[in-house]
């Protein structure tokens, strides 16, 4: 590809609209979506955004068999599992993955914001908002789209998500949106991939210590999160990064 064709596929003012490349990805594979973004903008403009969490080695490995050159970025709160932060480690040895950045939130901001470490119980919102999504609109400052693991099946707000969507100035691409479970199972198996240690715990979806629970029998995997509180989101999935 000539540097002028490289330019031209990176330049957000040339970015087809996320309404007609949802369209058109609409129907398309969870490969086939990473390897459109991939052409679309190119692999120094786009980056995977993963929390290594207990269905993240099915996107992890299909992106790795497009390429396992895309950029991605775990976001690092400082109250993860250290669990969580060995599967990183795991993942990104078995599947190759030769660019895994490790972004944690500003020093300052936490001194300033959350000196005894309490903001989770407080305010959880701002705790999210200094620990994942500030962090992550810095991140992600060097690319043009990114692409997630959302799944419809997980319901509440992500129950109607799109395979490709707008956020801000950048795409947002949602290459799971149509998988099934039993797909994520699939992949989980076929490939071998190790599951995430919390799950022999019972956590069957895995954020921060302060607010993360085992699931109870007959509960969705995300009810373990924010247990007792309205708040279903972190937010990073509900600001837009640009």
């Amino acid at each position: 590809m000539s540097a002028i064709a490289h330019q031209e596929i990176v330049d957000e003012a040339a970015l087809p609209p996320a309404e007609a490349l949802d369209e058109v990805l609409r129907h398309a594979s969870p490969a086939e979506v990473i390897a459109a973004a991939l052409k679309i903008v190119g692999r120094e403009r786009l980056a995977l955004v993963s929390s290594f969490g207990t269905e993240s080695a099915a996107l992890l490995k299909v992106m790795a068999d497009v390429d396992p050159g895309i950029p991605v970025v775990f976001l690092d709160t400082g109250w993860l599992f250290q669990e969580t932060l060995d599967y990183r480690d795991t993942l990104t040895q078995q599947l190759g993955l030769t660019d895994v950045r490790s972004i944690k939130p500003l020093a300052e901001t936490l001194s300033r914001d959350d000196p005894d470490n309490e903001l989770w119980f407080n305010d959880p919102d701002a705790c999210c908002r200094i620990r994942k999504v500030e962090p992550l609109a810095r991140a992600l400052k060097p690319f043009t789209a990114w692409i997630n693991g959302r799944k419809r099946f997980q319901g509440a707000a992500r129950a109607d998500i799109p395979v490709v969507e707008q956020d801000g100035a950048r795409l947002k691409f949602n290459p799971f949106a149509n998988v099934a479970r039993e797909d994520i199972e699939l992949i989980y198996k076929s490939a071998n991939l190790p599951p995430h240690p919390m799950l022999a715990k019972g956590f069957l979806s895995v954020g921060c210590m302060p607010c993360t629970s085992r699931s109870e029998v007959g509960e969705d995997a995300r009810d373990g999160r924010w247990r007792g509180r309205a708040k279903t989101e972190c937010g990073i999935h509900t600001t837009p990064t640009s």
